[in-house]
């Protein structure tokens, strides 16, 4: 009897939930399952949190006493591109994840579960995102060992931190979508990073872009990526730049609006098959 008298309290409950909460509820099950696997394959992280350090070593020791930065040293200049590419390299890995899960058909089996479909993809970028703050506190770390020093004030840090994030959770959405379209993880793992590189090279992370080609320059003042390192740059430095923070927090506004969608409708399509 007191089964009985308990069951449709419990199904009410249950109704009484929005589908949001659901949704949410579930992507947080599936981030738990995503971070527990990292102690037992830690490649990735490790991957992840060697890239930084490598790219900060090479830029600080091998050209670092060959470029001139006005205004600041080259170290101070650097950081800033650091931190943006570790975090839309890292986010990288959300593609390859994608693609893995499909070819082993573990979404197959969520969705044999009652779950929100939204939650497999939204659960693995929060896992994700968690990993990437880690890829940032190292990035931090190797910074300041090699004379980092930035100047504004700890607040800016947090929000440069913050903006970081942001930028890796809008990569991430990218990468999953490649995830969803290219059906081989290898593959994946190749175009994740290919796309990427005009990207990051072609940018404000290592040079100024004044010392660039006018028809480079053009291109590089304007692209998404070095107006995020721009953005991140002044909040590190003390260098106010309203104008690069508010076009990168367009930027990354805009391309959540869209990526977010798209990678639904197409996981909604690739799982339908």
């Amino acid at each position: 009897m007191n089964n009985r008298q308990f069951a449709p309290t419990e199904r009410l409950t249950a109704r009484s939930r929005s589908a949001l909460y659901w949704a949410l509820a579930d992507a947080v099950v599936v981030a738990k399952r995503q971070i527990r696997q990292i102690p037992r394959v830690p490649d990735e992280l490790i991957t992840a949190m060697l890239q930084p350090i490598i790219i900060v070593l090479l830029f600080r020791y091998l050209f670092g006493g060959a470029i001139n930065v006005p205004g600041t040293s080259y170290i101070n200049y650097l950081m800033a591109g650091a931190f943006v590419q570790s975090a839309v390299f890292a986010s990288a890995n959300t593609g390859v994840g994608v693609a893995n899960d499909l070819k082993r058909g573990l979404i197959d089996r969520f969705r044999s579960l009652p779950m929100a479909p939204s939650a497999v993809l939204t659960g693995r970028i929060f896992a994700d995102l968690l990993r990437n703050i880690f890829v940032i506190l190292v990035t931090w770390a190797i910074g300041l060992l090699v004379g980092f020093q930035p100047a504004g004030t700890f607040l800016a840090w947090i929000a440069a931190s913050a903006l970081v994030l942001l930028v890796s959770l809008v990569f991430s959405w990218l990468s999953a979508l490649v995830g969803l379209l290219i059906p081989s993880p290898e593959a994946v793992a190749q175009a994740g990073i290919i796309w990427l590189l005009p990207f990051i090279f072609a940018s404000s992370a290592f040079v100024p872009v004044s010392t660039m080609p006018s028809w480079l320059r053009a291109f590089s003042e304007h692209q998404p990526v070095s107006l995020m390192m721009d953005a991140v740059r002044g909040l590190l430095l003390n260098q106010p730049a309203s104008s690069a923070l508010w076009q990168a927090l367009v930027w990354c506004g805009g391309m959540l609006l869209v990526l977010i969608p798209l990678d639904m409708w197409v996981y909604g399509r690739r799982t339908a098959r």
